[in-house]
């Protein structure tokens, strides 16, 4: 178990080192920010002082060497817009997105796996039927014109929730949340189901496909021969293994959602790291854009280690492979 681990951090690190020889280059190859950032009013000399300051004078090999040094130490840059440390910047903003991302996620799980257990272990029900046609809606709608339907329907003609902003929030471990008031929890509701819907379709239709899989093995119908109960047999037999890929697939949609929520972030108004980072785009804000790509790529990895343990704690032949 610690060779694996040891080896999972190793190929991690791999990739954070790459992405950033990859994130690094590509954003010097898109646009010079010295164009949007200062003046046409100011001299050459003044010009010249105002690249010198912000770094952009050294070459291309020389800027990168200083950024990894200053990442080991925790710093990625100061940015050119907010004169503030860049992945201050982003860690301000991250809860914000990251509470959408797991309320968005956490309703696709309640409502999907339910959902999709009926529709695999009925598979000819009208119900099932339904289901099965109403999540190809769930994938084809655009997100943009679901929210601007949600805000108008829920916000301007019902007016049962608030159409935008983040509400009132709480201080928990020096990090301010919406979920734990009241009022925070209103604003999410719209842009977390906005965000949910497109995973409770993909959800649904996963566990449809798990159970249909499952349902015919030989260990369910030795379950089923045992005499146990219908639930036992669905929740610890049919569900756990249907858990397997539906993990995976989870994993990777959370870190999309916290790194791709930008639209619906714009839409709503409100203040987390997507929304900054578009911002910081259009600006060409490039600690900023750097410092948020690396914490997007860290969170993709450290979300895959996770998956990783969870599929060894869900499936025993894992383990068993992995102590070969």
């Amino acid at each position: 178990m610690t060779g694996w681990l040891l080896r999972r951090l190793g190929q991690a690190l791999l990739v954070v080192l790459l992405m950033t020889v990859i994130v690094f280059i590509g954003l010097h190859a898109i646009g010079n920010p010295v164009d949007i950032l200062i003046g046409d009013d100011m001299n050459q000399a003044e010009r010249a002082a105002a690249i010198a300051r912000l770094g952009l004078d050294q070459p291309l090999w020389r800027q990168y060497l200083s950024f990894l040094e200053g990442a080991v130490q925790g710093q990625l840059g100061k940015s050119f817009v907010y004169q503030e440390d860049a992945i201050r910047l982003i860690l301000q903003r991250l809860p914000a997105t990251m509470e959408l991302a797991v309320g968005a996620l956490l309703i696709a799980v309640v409502i999907g796996v339910p959902l999709g257990l009926f529709a695999g272990m009925k598979p000819s029900h009208p119900v099932s039927r339904a289901l099965m046609a109403s999540s190809i809606v769930g994938f084809s709608l655009p997100a943009f014109w679901v929210a601007l339907m949600f805000i108008m329907v829920f916000s301007v003609q019902l007016g049962w929730l608030p159409a935008s902003g983040r509400g009132a929030t709480r201080e928990l471990f020096g990090i301010q949340w919406s979920w734990l008031t009241l009022d925070g929890l209103q604003h999410m509701i719209l842009p977390a189901v906005n965000l949910a819907l497109f995973k409770i379709s993909l959800v649904l239709r996963l566990t449809r496909a798990g159970v249909r899989e499952v349902l015919p093995q030989d260990y369910v119908k030795f379950a089923r021969a045992k005499g146990l109960s219908p639930t036992r047999v669905v929740l610890v037999h049919v569900l756990r293994n249907t858990l397997i890929p539906l993990v995976t697939v989870l994993g990777l949609e959370l870190g999309s959602t916290i790194a791709y929520a930008v639209v619906t972030e714009t839409i709503f108004a409100w203040p987390g790291a997507g929304k900054l980072i578009l911002d910081s785009i259009n600006s060409l804000d490039r600690p900023v854009v750097v410092a948020y790509l690396m914490v997007v790529v860290v969170i993709f990895v450290t979300l895959n280690l996770v998956v990783d343990l969870l599929y060894r704690l869900l499936d025993p032949r894992v383990r068993l492979e992995g102590a070969r």
